[in-house]
C-alpha cells in the first residue's frame, strides 16, 4: 500500500511512551507483542512458515497456563485454502470510447481485484450506480430500474448518512454486493473510493496487488464468487471514467459530502479486462484453546475470545524494508487474549471459556468464517464473542470503543465494568468505515451470535483522535507497523483487565445475552441461539 511523510504537528501529536513498561502486566503483554511481531516471523502471512512459528508459540502459551486444547486433540484447526496470485504483467485495464482505446497504467490508474475475478477477457459497458446498495429495510435501491446484464457496476464507497450503519455494513459486505449484482447480471464491478475517507494512501494500496489473495478450497463455503472482474479506480485519475457522461467525478463527489441523492447512469465506456491468475493450494490452522466451565450447568455453554494471527507477510519494501510485521495488526490483539486466559484460568469462571486465535483475516475472515462453519463446540453453546482486532493502544485508555455495543444486552456488563475501571463508552466515529463487518466478528454474528469488537475511543477533535488518524496513514499495512513504534503499554494492561472482567461478568451471568429487539442482526440469530430460556446456575 502506501506511505506518506507526516506532518510535523502530527508527529508531535503522538504520545512520548516510555521503552520499558512499569509493570509485570503490561511486560507479559509486551512480550508476546515482542515474539509476535518479530522479524523472524515474516509478516506472518497465512500459510507460510512465520505463521506457522506464531501459531506454535500460541499454543504453547496456551498450554503453559492450564488451557486445555479446544480443537479435537490439539489445538489446531486446519484450513484448506487456495492462493490466487495475479500475473501483474498478463494483467490489463483499457478503456475504449468513441472507438479509441485508452490504456490504464496498472498500479497508477487502478488495480485489479484478486478476490473477486476470473482469468481472461471480459469487454463490457460501464453504468454508475452510485453507492451500489441495495437495502430493502431501508427503501433504498440503487440498482432498480437500471439494466445491468452484461455490464460492469461502477460505484461510490459509501452510503447515505440517514440510513443506519449496522444495515449498511451488511448490505455493503462483498458477498451481498455480490449477490445483488449477480442477480441484477452484472458481470464485474469498479470500486470507487471518496478522497475524504481514505484510510491509507493510494501507492500502498496500488502494492497491496502484488499479495496472494486466498479462497476456501471448499466451494461449498465460497459465497462471493461469480463475477468476471473487479477493479479498483484510484481516485486521482477516476474522471478518466466519467468523460463525456452526464455527471464528472468531481460532481458526484461534491453530492455525497453533501449528503445529496447520487444520480444513476451508464457511463459513455466500456472497459476491455484481461486478468490472470497462479494458484496453488495453502494450508494454514486456527489455534483453538479451552478454559471449561466450573459450572456443571453453564459450562456447556462458552464465551469466544478472538484475534487474528495473521499478518501480510513479506510485500513490495517501503524504505528498504519488506516486512509487514503487524505488531499493531494484530500481535496487540492476539497478546491481549493470551493475557486474558492466564487472568481467566486463575478466576474460574463458570460458563467455558474458548480461545480462538484465527488465520486469514487479512484474506477476507476465512479463519473466523471457517469456525463459524465447523465449529469445534455446538454453535447454539456460543454466548457471546469478544473479537480483538487492531485496538490501538497509543495513549492511556479512558474512552472506549466497542462495536456492537447499541445491538444487544451485551452493552449492560460493558457498561458495568468501564465504568468500574473509569472507563468511558463512545461511538464509532467512523461509520463510513463499516467496521463491523470488517474483521472477525462478522463470522460469529451472521451466526447469530451477540458479539463486540474494541478499539481505542476518543473524543472528537481531540489529540488522541488525530494520533489515532495519523496512526492509519502512516502506519495501517505498512512495514512500519513494527516495533520500533510507541505503544502505551500500561493501557494495553489496562484493557487486558476490562476485557478479562467483561468476559468473567458474562460468563458468570445466569442469562446468556441476547440481541436486542431493535437489531437488525437479530434475524441471523437461529432459535437454539437467540431463543434459548434463561438458565439459573
Amino acid at each position: 500500500m502506501f506511505r506518506r511523510p507526516l506532518p510535523m504537528v502530527l508527529l508531535l501529536l503522538l504520545p512520548m511512551v516510555a521503552p520499558a513498561a512499569a509493570s509485570p502486566e503490561a511486560e507479559r503483554w509486551w512480550g508476546h507483542v515482542r515474539v509476535l511481531a518479530d522479524d523472524a516471523m515474516q509478516g506472518r502471512e497465512t500459510g507460510s512458515e512465520g505463521y506457522a512459528k506464531a501459531a506454535r508459540y500460541v499454543a504453547e502459551q496456551l498450554a503453559a497456563m492450564g488451557i486445555e486444547p479446544g480443537a479435537g486433540e490439539g489445538y489446531s484447526q486446519e484450513v484448506e485454502l487456495v492462493s490466487r496470485q495475479l500475473v501483474d504483467a498478463k494483467s490489463r485495464l483499457t478503456l475504449v470510447r468513441n472507438g479509441k482505446r485508452i490504456p490504464l497504467v496498472i498500479g497508477r490508474d487502478a488495480i485489479i481485484g484478486s478476490r473477486l475475478g476470473e482469468s481472461g477477457q471480459v469487454e463490457a459497458p460501464l453504468v454508475f450506480v452510485g453507492y451500489g446498495l441495495s437495502i430493502p429495510e431501508a427503501g433504498h435501491d440503487d440498482f432498480a430500474g437500471l439494466d445491468l446484464q452484461g455490464k460492469v457496476a461502477v460505484f461510490l464507497h459509501g452510503w447515505p448518512h440517514q440510513i443506519p450503519g449496522p444495515l449498511v455494513a451488511h448490505h455493503g459486505s462483498p458477498e451481498e454486493r455480490v449477490k445483488v449484482l449477480l442477480n441484477a447480471g452484472a458481470v464485474g464491478v469498479v470500486m470507487l473510493m471518496n478522497p475524504k475517507k481514505a484510510e491509507m494512501p493510494w501507492s500502498r494500496i496500488a502494492a497491496s496487488r502484488f499479495d496472494p489473495a486466498m479462497v476456501f478450497a471448499d466451494p461449498s463455503l465460497v459465497e462471493d464468487r461469480g463475477l468476471k472482474v473487479s477493479a479498483l479506480f484510484n481516485s486521482r485519475h477516476a474522471e478518466k471514467l466519467f468523460a463525456g457522461a452526464r455527471h464528472s467525478f468531481k460532481e458526484v463527489l461534491a453530492m455525497a459530502d453533501a449528503n445529496r441523492p447520487l444520480p444513476r447512469f451508464e457511463l459513455p465506456t466500456r472497459l476491455e479486462a484481461r486478468a490472470e491468475w497462479t494458484e496453488g493450494p495453502v494450508k494454514s490452522a486456527n489455534v483453538v484453546g479451552v478454559l471449561p466451565g466450573s459450572d456443571a450447568t453453564l459450562a456447556k455453554e462458552y464465551v469466544v475470545l478472538t484475534a487474528h494471527l495473521d499478518h501480510v507477510g513479506v510485500g513490495v519494501p517501503v524504505k528498504g524494508d519488506a516486512i509487514f510485521n503487524g505488531a499493531m495488526d494484530n500481535a496487540t490483539g492476539v497478546a491481549s487474549v493470551l493475557e486474558v486466559a492466564r487472568r481467566l484460568q486463575a478466576l474460574k469462571p463458570k460458563r467455558s471459556v474458548l480461545f480462538l486465535l484465527v488465520t486469514g483475516e487479512e484474506k477476507g475472515l476465512l479463519g473466523s468464517l471457517y469456525f463459524a462453519a465447523r465449529p469445534t463446540v455446538p454453535l447454539a453453546s456460543i454466548v457471546a464473542n469478544f473479537n480483538m482486532d487492531m485496538f490501538l493502544p497509543l495513549f492511556p485508555l479512558t474512552h472506549l470503543l466497542a462495536l456492537g455495543q447499541e445491538e444487544s444486552s451485551l452493552v449492560a456488563p460493558l457498561q458495568q465494568v468501564a465504568a468500574a475501571h473509569g472507563v468511558t463508552l463512545v461511538p464509532d466515529p467512523e461509520p463510513d468505515q463499516m467496521l463491523f463487518i470488517r474483521s472477525d466478528q462478522y463470522a460469529f454474528i451472521l451466526k447469530g451470535v451477540p458479539a463486540l469488537s474494541f478499539k481505542f475511543g476518543y473524543v472528537p477533535g481531540s489529540p488522541e483522535e488525530r494520533a489515532s488518524t495519523a496512526w492509519r496513514l502512516r502506519h495501517y499495512h505498512a512495514p512500519s507497523d513494527d516495533l520500533r513504534q510507541p505503544m502505551d503499554r500500561e493501557a494495553a494492561a489496562k484493557f487486558v483487565q476490562v476485557l478479562a472482567d467483561l468476559s468473567l461478568t458474562v460468563a458468570n451471568a445466569p442469562e446468556r445475552p441476547r440481541w436486542n429487539d431493535s437489531s437488525f442482526f437479530r434475524r441471523f440469530a437461529s432459535t437454539p441461539v437467540e431463543e434459548a430460556r434463561p438458565r439459573t446456575p
